[in-house]
This record gives structure tokens, C-alpha cells and sequence, in this order.
């Protein structure tokens, strides 16, 4: 029998043939896991998911072809590991250190082809009804993870149940969807922080204004919840919630703690980058020492910023159609490995990893086969999008250290072994959470939505 959390109803309408296209997008007449399936899975207290916006290359990351032809290994080499028989690509020197505490998967596949659906896709765990496509967010949309978590979790001892970071992802200039509660109301919006690059200007701040304490604060909501709850719209309801999670974090010195950056030390700084990305992973690691559950860091916020800023090292995305080696040469890979390599390093010597599930994807990989394409911009050759096989990272948690998960075929083009899609990392996340992955929450109008539609990766784990 499934879980099921009930809620009431609203004025939310949806038309009959709209909710049948959302439900077959959402999944649920798909299959169903086993409850038996999540007892496999270590528990963890908190989920990082690291998310390479714009798809990036399997075969220039984490399953490199040295013995592959030229037009289909690339200009890159690739380097031994602290795994025997375990390859990287040549610009992951610090990486390739720490693969004796990961598990690589590389026979992650799905079908869709488009940054948009395909965002839609990784943070969901459900297909778009557009499939291939670049929709804008909808209030229609299924919930992102991170929503869906916030609604089926009870964690008010954090600052918040689900937190993203660096966000939103664009693809590369509007907004993917995907990414926020859809269909559940604002309410559920996973807590959003942007760029942090600007100091403590730009990093969250929950002071109070001058001659204005938490004693008069809470007279004044006081008086605001007599008066929302005299309005029935919906949008004066979220509001009201919004308002309510802006007052914890007033009320709650730790919360309001884990966001001040200030508090690192130089070297802290330094050893993670002041850039956006490592900004975000040292603000990642401080949230699961605040005990949230579930983090999402977006590593670039847009999927292709290269094309406007081709010298700015913050706007380059993963989206490589051209110039593919010399902006990973330049900018992507050594950024990368040096700031993720010190989050995984940082929350091993703290002692967090052990309870931290560390899981790094994109929303798809790169096609095998190395061309220049007339309609992107760049001189140099890149690849075009590939979703019939990709990698990823995981780390923490119980997750089999020094482990290779799956496998693809001679030119990173298909995978060879059992596939996993976006739907079954979901699943994985969810029972790493001590959350049955069947478990069924209801919205507005009390519409059924499974949690997760996929299966836990139960290979992840030794």
C-alpha cells in the first residue's frame, strides 16, 4: 500500500486534457518501484546534488576514450587514478586523486535533447510533455525534487528543507523549467540563492532594519496573520507562507548563521575559489553543517554564457557546441576540478561525507563524434547533445568508494550494461532521506503525484 499525505483543495483548474499530458509527463502511468527497493540505500542527513548546467561531456569528464579515433576521443588525454584501470580526463589531475571515494556511474541515459525539457527532466525526474523542447516554467509543472521534498518533509530544524544554490539555471538566457513548486504554490519553493561573487552585499542577510527588534517583529506578523486570514486567494496564501519562512530565519540564529560566508577564513575562501561556483560549494558544505536536507547547486547559471562573455570564466556553461577544448582547457575543467575536488576534501576532514550524499550530473552528455557547427558560434569544433548515454559522479553517504557503475561502449556512445535515467537518481535521493520512494503526495485539488517514479540505484552503494 502507498504512503499518501492528504491536503485540501483550492481554485486551481485544470483542464481535462491538460492534466492527462501533465500526468503522463509526471509519470504516473509509469511503473512502479518496489517498496523493498529502498532498504538498499544508506541513510543520509543531507543530499547535495550538483548539477552541470548544459550537459557536459562524458568522454572529456569522467569516461574519456583514449583508444577511440581522434574525431571521437578528442584533443584531450586521459590520466590513471587513484582506481586501477580507472581513467579521467587529463584535466582532472585532482579528481582523478579521489576517485577511491566515488562511485562513477556511466551508463545514465534518457531521450531527450533539448536544455529546457531536459532540466525538466534531471530535477524532476519526469519527462516534459514537450519532450525535446524549451518551455518556459508553468504553473502546471510537476514539482522539482527539491519542492516535492519541502511538501513530504518535516525538517523545521534547519533552515529549510531544500535549498538552491547559484540558481536559477538558465538555458542559457530564460529560466528552465523544472525548478521551482509548480502545481504545489510558491509556498514550496525551494529557498533560492543567486550569485554570491558580490560580498557580503549579495550573500543572504537576515538582519533587522535599525530600531526594529524581534519583539516588535513579531507584533507586527501578529497583526499580518489577522488580516491573511481574512483573504482566501491563493496568491495571498503563498505570500502569507513565504512570509512565515522568512520569519524562522529571523527567529533562528543558526539558520541565519549558516548563510554568512564571512564567517570562512581567508584560506577556506581561497581553497574553494571566489568565484560563483566555489562560492556556492563552500555556501553548500555550511548548509549540510546547518542540517538541511536537500541542496541544489546549479555549478554555472547558464548553459552557454559563452557566447555573449567568452572571457568571463563565470558565464561559461557546459552547452559546448564549439570551441568545446579551449573553453574546458581555459575555464571549465580546472575550475571544476579544483572547487569540487575541495567540497568532496572539506566535508571528508569535518567528518560529513559519511552522512552527505554527494551526487554530480548534467541533464545530458555530448555526442561522440567531434564537428564544428555552422549555426553556434566559435571557430573551433565541440560537440552536439547527446542523451543515449552519460556520466555521473556520486560520493558520501555509503556510496562504494573507488566503484565504477555500468558501463558504455567503445566510443561513449550507448551504454553496455543496465541504464539509469534522471527518474531512478530521484528515487535514490528520496530513500537516502529515509522517504519511500512510492510514497504519494496530493496537491491543491488533491491530484495524486508519486514522490519519485524511478528505482534506487542500489549498485551506488558497497
Amino acid at each position: 500500500m502507498k504512503t499518501t499525505l492528504n491536503a485540501g483543495a483550492t481554485d486551481l483548474l485544470i483542464g481535462r486534457r491538460r492534466w492527462l499530458a501533465l500526468s503522463a509527463g509526471a509519470g504516473l502511468f509509469c511503473r512502479w518501484p518496489s517498496p523493498a527497493a529502498a532498504t538498499s540505500v544508506p541513510r543520509a542527513k543531507s543530499v547535495i546534488l550538483v548539477y552541470l548546467n548544459g550537459g557536459a561531456s562524458q568522454l572529456e569528464t569522467f569516461d574519456p576514450k583514449p583508444d577511440a579515433p581522434l574525431e571521437v576521443r578528442g584533443e584531450f588525454g586521459s590520466i590513471a587514478t587513484a582506481v586501477g584501470g580507472v581513467r579521467l580526463c587529463e584535466h582532472l589531475p585532482r579528481l582523478a586523486r579521489l576517485t577511491d571515494r566515488c562511485t562513477i556511474v556511466r551508463s545514465m541515459s534518457h531521450d531527450d535533447l533539448d536544455h529546457g525539457s531536459a532540466t525538466y527532466l534531471a530535477l524532476t525526474g519526469r519527462y516534459h510533455p514537450r519532450k525535446s523542447s524549451n518551455p518556459l516554467p508553468g504553473p502546471e509543472d510537476v514539482p522539482s525534487l527539491g519542492a516535492a521534498l519541502k511538501r513530504v518533509l518535516d525538517r523545521r530544524s534547519a533552515p529549510d528543507t531544500a535549498v538552491t544554490i547559484n540558481g536559477p539555471a538558465l538555458v542559457p538566457e530564460i529560466q528552465g523549467p523544472g525548478q521551482d513548486s509548480g502545481v504545489l504554490g510558491r509556498e514550496y519553493d525551494p529557498f533560492l540563492v543567486g550569485d554570491l561573487t558580490g560580498g557580503p552585499a549579495t550573500w543572504p542577510s537576515f538582519g533587522l532594519p535599525e530600531g526594529l527588534d524581534l519583539k516588535r517583529l513579531r507584533s507586527r506578523r501578529h497583526m499580518l496573520a489577522l488580516v491573511d486570514s481574512v483573504r482566501s486567494e491563493r496568491s495571498w496564501r503563498e505570500m502569507a507562507a513565504l512570509g512565515e519562512r522568512a520569519f524562522n530565519l529571523f527567529e533562528d540564529p543558526e539558520g541565519r548563521e549558516a548563510f554568512d560566508l564571512a564567517a570562512e577564513p581567508e584560506p577556506m575562501l581561497e581553497r574553494y575559489g571566489r568565484h560563483r561556483a566555489g562560492l556556492a560549494c563552500l555556501l553548500a558544505r555550511r548548509l549540510v553543517e546547518a542540517g538541511v536536507p536537500f541542496i541544489t547547486l546549479i555549478w554555472n547559471h547558464s548553459a552557454r554564457g559563452q557566447d555573449r562573455l567568452p572571457d568571463d570564466a563565470d558565464a561559461q556553461g557546459w552547452d559546448t557546441h564549439n570551441d568545446l577544448f579551449d573553453v574546458m582547457r581555459r575555464h571549465l575543467l580546472p575550475r571544476f576540478d579544483q572547487t569540487f575536488s575541495a567540497l568532496l576534501e572539506d566535508l571528508e576532514e569535518r567528518g560529513l561525507l559519511h552522512q552527505t550524499l554527494v551526487i554530480c550530473t548534467g541533464e545530458f552528455g555530448r555526442a561522440p563524434r567531434v564537428a564544428l557547427e555552422a549555426k553556434f558560434a566559435g571557430a573551433s569544433p565541440g560537440r552536439k547533445h547527446w542523451a543515449n548515454v552519460y556520466s555521473l559522479l556520486a560520493a558520501g553517504a555509503g556510496v562504494a568508494r573507488g566503484a565504477v557503475l555500468g558501463a558504455s561502449d567503445k566510443f561513449a556512445a550507448y551504454p553496455t550494461s543496465e541504464r539509469y535515467g534522471p527518474w531512478d537518481v530521484n528515487a535514490t535521493i528520496a530513500a537516502a532521506l529515509g522517504l519511500d520512494p512510492n510514497l504519494v503526495y496530493h496537491d491543491r485539488l488533491a491530484r495524486p503525484f508519486p514522490l519519485t517514479v524511478g528505482r534506487p540505484m542500489s549498485g551506488l552503494f558497497g
